[in-house]
């Protein structure tokens, strides 16, 4: 099953990210893939947030948004659009969602980020993404082409509690759109993805954002997909651009027979204390 991910550079303009992204979902299905994966804040990517506000809208009038779902509808594919900020209908803040849309135009998930990035960097960037985000409340997974997906979004890839649950539900495909930093991404991003997938037995799929943006951030890139073996099928590098993969899905049963940790999970209860 052929894929295709897009390593992005996305700027403060979100019908130029849209517009590349359009180009890219076209000439993924193409080339035959049956689903495009994007990065993380795909439409927009500003830490200039009184700039960038102009530009934030529910689902229904995020013109970016509407566009991405008939190109979808256009090219009949599946796709990721990794995650964009969204005005909630009622909320104060924003959504950092995730949204799959299917090829008949519908959108057939949504996710939205459950773990907030609030951090103050030794390199002296600091980053509160809970003073304009609200955390979601549920994990979320959708069945696709490739197999029963469960959905993430870059710093959740630091807490095993949420892909123990995917895991404990069967999931096959782990989709985690990221912006990593690149003093995080160069000490954290590729083990903790291929921890990700070998603890959960299950393919991880990482489009990444990467290079020197137009608010001032720089991002790791190296967007990777992961076997349930933990064997690095494509990592992208630094430079954007739009790569394929084609999955064995195949291996997946292999992998879990050989090493059987859904069959041998255990129930864990709180510790004992001892003393």
């Amino acid at each position: 099953m052929r894929i295709a991910l897009h390593q992005m550079t996305s700027s403060i303009d979100p019908m130029r990210n849209a517009s590349d992204m359009a180009d890219a979902i076209a000439r993924a299905a193409e080339n035959g893939s049956a689903m495009y994966f994007a990065p993380e804040m795909s439409i927009l990517l500003d830490r200039d947030r009184a700039r960038a506000r102009k530009y934030m809208a529910d689902e229904l009038h995020n013109a970016a948004l509407q566009s991405l779902i008939a190109a979808a509808a256009r090219h009949r594919i599946w796709v990721h659009i990794g995650s964009i900020p969204i005005l909630d209908e009622g909320a104060e803040k924003l959504a950092n969602r995730s949204i799959i849309i299917s090829p008949d135009g519908v959108i057939a998930a949504r996710y939205d980020k459950m773990h907030l990035f609030d951090v103050d960097l030794a390199s002296g960037e600091t980053w509160r993404e809970s003073s304009a985000y609200i955390g979601g409340e549920h994990p979320v997974m959708v069945q696709t082409p490739l197999g029963l997906m469960g959905l993430a979004i870059c710093y959740d890839m630091r807490f095993p509690d949420l892909f123990s649950a995917y895991a404990k539900s069967g999931v096959d495909i782990l989709a985690l759109p990221s912006a990593f930093t690149v003093p995080t991404g160069e000490a954290h991003w590729h083990i903790l993805l291929r921890a990700r997938a070998i603890e959960s037995a299950a393919f991880v799929i990482a489009a990444a954002q990467c290079g020197m943006h137009e608010d001032g951030r720089q991002t790791y890139g190296h967007s990777l997909v992961i076997d349930p073996w933990g064997t690095i099928l494509l990592d992208m590098g630094s430079a954007a651009g739009l790569a394929w993969v084609d999955l064995d899905l195949d291996s997946m049963m292999r992998v879990r027979k050989q090493i059987p940790v859904r069959a041998n999970r255990r129930v864990i209860p709180s510790p004992f204390i001892a003393g």
